[in-house]
């Protein structure tokens, strides 16, 4: 029979109690179906077209004790064959604290189908409760109807869901008890919380109340369950003291993850008690059954899983790329000067880079090392630049953008608002700034190589051919303003790989481990391995950042030809030294031609496509990471539009 065949009368007659257990399991199933099929004359106004149906089929078994009783039986009889202890103690919750053992039983859960062919109540509980709307008409169940499903459940013994629902806390508790005792975790969590120990307590506190409600003692169970609570709310609030110190020191996911888990336990340990002490439990139990439905839809998805637990890590990264943005921020003139003077020390190590790329061009190398060693030159030049503390114009805005975020904080008020334009106009100048260093040395340097090149062997270092190539590629009707947008995507991607490696270094203590460490201090000796400490520390990012953007540059492309994407990377400092090994090879001439112009322009819009797509796609991440809607954006535009107007020189220069 298929699906939309199925009728109450179907559903009755099928109703058998002797069927075997996947039988009774898939009637269970056709009857949510059912439920939920509600044709639109069955509506009731405002009703939940579920409960208009169960109404409906409660009226019919009423009427018929017959079918009354077929039905009941076999609930009872899955309930007595089934493992209800899974359902209380497991749904919702890894099977492991890791989240990417969670990602791949998800995974594994959407991709294969279920069978009713279980004594998991887990797994049918998932089977039966699959559609998204079914914790809405559960949570309106009124209380009149509540009292009528007794019906439904009269073969089910009273007591039956006690017992289980005191060994899933028996579980639970043991769980509870197992992972704040963990090292990963204990050694986080506050000295203080955890003074008095409430994670060794909490088993024999359980204990005590599980024999107190075996033996429906009222008056001792109110003192010791009250015990058990006050052990549970601090436990919880010594596992929530992880998350502060994973702020201060790196942040883990899987840590993460790991108190999650742990502090849904204990709420549901909590929702348990509840049912366990209530005189009417009926209520209770509903709501313990709607928060596992819940829980059932929440555990499908995969980008919530990510979304929640990499926001986190997300923000760590963009605050660790925020405060190294801020060295990149210029708010006077002084400072102005010292980013001229510094970009112009990486424009001069960028012109040696431009040389050192057409000499790998020339080698003839196949297109993955070509790859791989323009990447290595590219690295080395940026990671000499950072050295020796200069700077490359196009790193700064995927570092400031995070910087920038946080002025957002206060955007509700108006002097949050004029702070944000403040460092608007900061971080304009600032690029202005670094875009003119390197491009008033990497020029003039690599022409005088050239001119020293026609002088000395009667022929430039780059040749026409190559100076030919260059006005052709870098054409304005070309696609090299497309590949400007893609290596600001790859200038945004270095940001992320260097917060997360300074976060992966100061989680795991390195910086630590090469003060003290035994072996290190012994090899060093304990003056230098402080400094080593202190220099890794500080550079890490940084070093992380050059490399990674280096190799990213010369290799993803020639990945990218694999796969058959032209793609190429058009970075505004190497192109002007490209162009300008051009003039060098073909004369001052071609200055006066279109081709040159056109690679002019071209240049123009690469440094305002490298600098604007890092720097959007950075604050964008900067924003979400810190929860950050900017509602009111017109306000923001217009006191942005207002500054252009009465102060238009302090985005290029700063004021007095």
């Amino acid at each position: 029979m298929k699906k939309n065949d199925w009728d109450l009368t179907a559903l009755l007659n099928a109703a058998d109690p002797q069927a075997s257990l996947a039988e009774r399991n898939l009637w269970l199933v056709r009857l949510l179906e059912w439920l939920r099929q509600a044709p639109g004359e069955e509506t009731a106004a405002g009703t939940p077209r579920p409960l208009v149906r169960l109404k409906h089929l409660l009226n019919v078994l009423e009427r018929h004790p017959e079918h009354a009783w077929a039905f009941a039986n076999v609930i009872g009889g899955v309930w007595n064959d089934v493992d209800a202890v899974a359902l209380f103690a497991e749904v919702g919750f890894a099977p492991r604290m890791a989240l990417w053992h969670e990602f791949l039983g998800r995974l594994r859960r959407r991709l294969l189908p279920a069978t009713t062919d279980t004594r998991d109540l887990a797994d049918l509980f998932e089977l039966l409760f699959g559609s998204d709307g079914d914790e809405a008409w559960m949570a309106a169940i009124d209380d009149e109807l509540l009292g009528r499903l007794g019906l439904l459940f009269r073969a089910t013994p009273d007591d039956g869901w006690r017992v289980e629902a005191r060994a899933a806390i028996t579980v639970l508790v043991s769980s509870v008890h197992a992972a704040g005792l963990a090292g990963l975790l204990r050694a986080r969590m506050d000295a203080q919380a955890v003074q008095d120990k409430p994670f060794h307590q909490l088993p024999a506190a359980w204990e005590a109340v599980e024999r107190l409600l075996q033996r429906h003692d009222t008056e001792g169970l109110a003192p010791a369950l009250h015990y058990l609570r006050a052990l549970l709310d601090r436990c919880r609030a010594a596992a929530l003291t992880v998350p502060e110190h994973l702020e201060a020191h790196g942040v883990s996911v899987d840590l993460m993850f790991s108190i999650e888990q742990l502090t849904a336990r204990m709420d549901r340990i909590e929702a348990l008690l509840a049912c366990l002490v209530s005189a009417h439990p009926q209520r209770e139990l509903l709501r313990l059954v709607t928060g596992l439905v819940q829980v059932v839809h929440e555990r499908r998805s995969l980008r919530t899983l990510f979304a929640r637990h990499y926001s986190l890590l997300a923000r760590k990264v963009a605050e660790r790329s925020a405060e190294t943005g801020e060295h990149y921020i210029t708010r006077n003139r002084a400072e102005y000067r010292d980013m001229l003077w510094r970009a112009a020390g990486g424009g001069a190590v960028i012109a040696g880079t431009t040389f050192l790329k057409f000499l790998i061009v020339l080698a003839g190398f196949t297109a993955f090392w070509g790859g791989f060693w323009a990447g290595v030159n590219y690295a080395l030049s940026f990671v000499v630049i950072h050295l020796l503390h200069w700077t490359v114009a196009t790193k700064q805005p995927a570092m400031t953008a995070p910087a920038m975020a946080q002025k957002l904080q206060h955007i509700g008020r108006d002097d949050g608002v004029e702070g944000f334009v403040d460092e608007v106009t900061h971080l304009t100048r600032s690029q202005v700034a670094g875009i003119l260093g390197n491009l008033a040395l990497v020029a003039p340097i690599v022409l005088a190589v050239q001119g020293l090149c026609w002088a000395a062997f009667g022929a430039p270092l780059v040749g026409v051919k190559e100076a030919q190539y260059v006005l052709h590629s870098m054409s304005l009707a070309g696609p090299s303003l497309l590949f400007a947008a893609f290596t600001g995507t790859l200038l945004f991607a270095a940001s992320l790989i260097a917060g997360w490696v300074e976060n992966w270094f100061v989680f795991h203590r390195l910086d630590s481990a090469i003060a003290w460490n035994p072996r290190i201090v012994a090899t060093l000796g304990p003056a230098r391995a402080q400094r080593w400490s202190r220099w890794w520390r500080a550079n890490i990012s940084g070093l992380a950042a050059n490399v990674s953007l280096g190799l990213m540059l010369g290799l993803v492309p020639a990945l990218g030809s694999f796969f058959g994407l032209g793609l190429e990377v058009r970075h505004v400092t190497l192109s002007t030294g490209q162009l300008a090994a051009a003039v060098g090879a073909l004369g001052y001439g071609v200055m006066a031609t279109w081709p040159f112009w056109s690679c002019v322009l071209c240049i123009a819009g690469i440094g305002v496509l490298n600098v604007g797509v890092s720097f959007l796609c950075a604050f964008k991440v900067a924003m979400r990471s810190r929860g950050i809607r900017l509602a009111d954006r017109r306000r923001v535009y217009a006191a942005i539009r207002s500054r252009l107007r009465r102060e238009p020189l302090s985005f290029l220069v700063p004021p007095r």
